[in-house]
């Protein structure tokens, strides 16, 4: 089994994301992918906006989806010791996820003792399936 690790807000799940699941899930013959949902506070530091469901219903809607097979809640600050303690063998980010975290992501992690390959996914149409774009639509 590989343990694929992706990370996102995932407010709400549309096929950009699904798209994104199924990219990560191709990285292996058996993928075991595990999706960590970022933290209230950190959507808010991060967003500059809180997430319109709290982070516990946006990981239970992630655990109960046929694509993820593990969801977690991401570190309050930072953000190796869950990865660590997934130990996953790939880090898959997606197109957008740049700044903060994903540009040291390989560094950090190595310090901290994991040896993950590091991979980053492509957009699915995202001038249509961006949550952002998607929220806006629909009010």
């Amino acid at each position: 089994m590989t343990r694929i690790m992706i990370f996102g807000t995932f407010d709400m799940i549309h096929p950009g994301h699904e798209d994104l699941f199924r990219q990560a899930r191709a990285l292996a013959q058996d993928p075991y992918l595990i999706v960590s949902v970022a933290r209230d506070s950190s959507v808010l530091r991060i967003k500059g906006r809180v997430a319109q469901n709290t982070e516990h219903a946006r990981r239970a809607q992630l655990a109960a989806h046929p694509l993820v097979d593990e969801a977690v809640l991401s570190d309050t600050e930072g953000y190796p010791s869950h990865v660590v303690a997934a130990h996953p063998d790939v880090v898959a980010l997606g197109y957008d996820q740049y700044g903060e975290y994903a540009d040291t992501v390989e560094r950090d992690l190595r310090a901290a003792g994991l040896l993950v390959r590091v991979v980053r996914l492509t957009a699915y149409h995202p001038d249509v399936y961006k949550t952002s774009k998607l929220r806006i639509l629909s009010t």
